[in-house]
């Protein structure tokens, strides 16, 4: 039930005439030695167009979002698919009163290790060190987002070869090939290893995900790529036994880099028994960076002094709904 003894965690550890008339975001790209990335995958197209000016990809249109206007056949239910020859398991849960011809947020969550998808489904008690079900984005998502939860090889994320995020690639197509996904909200979150998956994605597929809320993570999925700028939350305790809370600020200063954010002058503290949190300043338009420090163990579940209710959902579900 809780999540303070993972012991074995830290263990795994003539171009100018054409140039003249394209958009100062086309241009960046064009300088980009990265500009001549494919991406015809649908899946794995860069959705930042164009403001953002990513320089792997550059579709010229908006997404296609293949699932609206469709009966849906994905239900609130768990499913299989088979994923580079293994049969991996992952939960849906569709908003209430359902509407094919509106976009919703698509959210993932990634359990801990030790967890499943099972457990992240119905919760477990956060007074134990459990996390609500879904990481308690669900009950104030008000129906705005179909929430995706994928299990995870020998209950964790290991990510071998990438297999995990190949998982990922093939969850998005499926789910938006049947449900109406706004394919520029996609978002990832996960406490322990579920959050070390989410920076994982926040690495590899940085062009497909929007945003990431980081709960006492560390680099235990690998980072395959990671030099791209992905909007970026990340929450750790001081005490943390498990994962060193220095650990939680590599994370977060590797996207402080790339998202061109300004570092502070000093590392912010917790205030007592209360947690405080820093927005950086200077952010490249679009990629902003949070940070939540609190003077807690290892738990997804933190709350503040004399409060009851864990912080942790509000402020990821807060820093995922500014973008619109």
């Amino acid at each position: 039930m809780g999540s303070l003894h993972h012991a074995d965690l830290p263990a795994l550890l003539s171009f100018e005439s054409i140039s003249s008339q394209l958009s100062p975001c086309q241009r960046q790209r064009q300088a980009s030695d990265q500009s001549s990335s494919s991406c015809t995958d649908e899946a794995t197209s860069c959705w930042r167009w164009p403001a953002s000016c990513s320089p792997r990809c550059a579709p010229s249109t908006p997404p296609a979002r293949r699932g609206c206007g469709k009966s849906p056949t994905l239900k609130s239910q768990r499913y299989s698919i088979q994923v580079n020859g293994k049969q991996r398991q992952y939960y849906m849960k569709i908003p209430n009163n359902y509407d094919n011809s509106h976009p919703y947020r698509l959210v993932f969550t990634w359990h801990q290790l030790g967890g499943s998808a099972q457990k992240i489904v119905n919760g477990e008690n956060p007074q134990q060190g459990g996390a609500l079900p879904y990481y308690g984005l669900e009950a104030i998502s008000n129906n705005s987002a179909i929430f995706v939860v994928p299990d995870g090889l020998n209950a964790g994320w290991g990510n071998q070869g990438g297999e995990d995020v190949t998982f990922f690639d093939q969850l998005v197509k499926t789910v938006e090939a049947d449900l109406c996904v706004d394919t520029n909200l996609r978002f990832s979150t996960g406490f322990s290893y579920g959050g070390a998956m989410s920076y994982a994605l926040a690495c590899a597929r940085a062009s497909m995900i929007r945003a990431v809320a980081v709960i006492s993570g560390a680099p235990l999925s690998g980072c395959q790529g990671g030099k791209d700028p992905v909007a970026y939350y990340g929450q750790h305790g001081t005490s943390d036994s498990v994962l060193n809370v220095q650990m939680g600020r590599q994370l977060r200063d590797q996207f402080v880099a790339n998202n061109g954010c300004q570092r502070l002058s000093s590392e912010p503290q917790p205030n007592g028994g209360n947690s405080v949190l820093t927005k950086y300043t200077g952010c490249k338009e679009g990629y902003p960076v949070t940070w939540v420090i609190h003077n807690g163990d290892h738990n997804p579940s933190q709350v503040n002094q004399g409060q009851s209710t864990p912080f942790a959902p509000k402020n990821s579900w807060d820093f995922f709904t500014q973008f619109t």
